[in-house]
């Protein structure tokens, strides 16, 4: 398993410079004017992207080919990924945390004892949450078109865990139910845990499709 993650990571590392220039230009957009709140899951949600990404080494190198000579479980294939995709996650929500912070304290001179300071790490554990649902959506559509048309598919993985949260807020009211800050507040304490199950789901799915591929 730690040789799956350490290759993914190696070959990413080429297109780090560039990840980085990006969300350096979008701090410059966003944090003057929207806050860190927006850059923060920005930062998560763009880099749990790069998970497409490795599956596109994986295809151009023929790994697969290799891969199924090699005493590794195609489950240990798929589970890599996972855990790629949620080093990635944690990656941009640091990310977006530390220049969120810095922004927050230099742009709009915030006190660092402030109320805005202290909410920052719950938000970079939500945009963590947010990322890793959307980018564990877009690992079985990859594994069943390929990662050139899995690409194209990005926006399937992002706008059903989007549509569905929009459903659940508006069942909540319809139903009467406040959504008040401590019930936001626990939301996010649960939110690790609501994507974990999430992905269990995606993995158990790409679990199926992988193994039906013949290589």
């Amino acid at each position: 398993m730690k040789s799956l993650i350490l290759k993914d990571l190696y070959n990413i590392g080429h297109n780090a410079k560039s990840m980085l220039f990006i969300l350096v230009l979008l701090a410059v957009a966003f944090l003057p004017t929207s806050g860190s709140a927006g850059y923060i899951v920005t930062c998560a949600v763009l880099c749990s992207m790069m998970v497409v990404t490795t599956f596109s080494f994986d295809e151009h190198s023929k790994w697969g080919r290799y891969a199924m000579i090699m005493p590794i479980a195609r489950k240990g294939l798929v589970a890599g990924k996972f855990v790629v995709l949620a080093v990635f996650c944690a990656v941009g929500s640091l990310f977006g945390l530390a220049v969120g912070t810095v922004g927050e304290l230099v742009i709009k001179k915030v006190p660092f004892m402030s109320d805005t300071i202290g909410q920052l790490p719950f938000l970079a554990l939500a945009a963590w949450a947010i990322a890793f649902v959307m980018g564990s959506m877009a690992i079985p559509l990859v594994f069943r078109f390929g990662a050139e048309k899995g690409r194209m598919l990005l926006l399937v993985s992002f706008l059903v865990p989007s549509a569905i949260g929009a459903g659940i807020y508006r069942l909540l009211v319809l139903l009467g139910i406040a959504v008040t800050q401590r019930f936001v507040f626990v939301l996010v304490c649960c939110s690790p845990a609501i994507a974990f199950l999430w992905c269990f789901a995606m993995y158990q799915i790409s679990c199926r499709i992988f193994a039906k591929q013949e290589f």
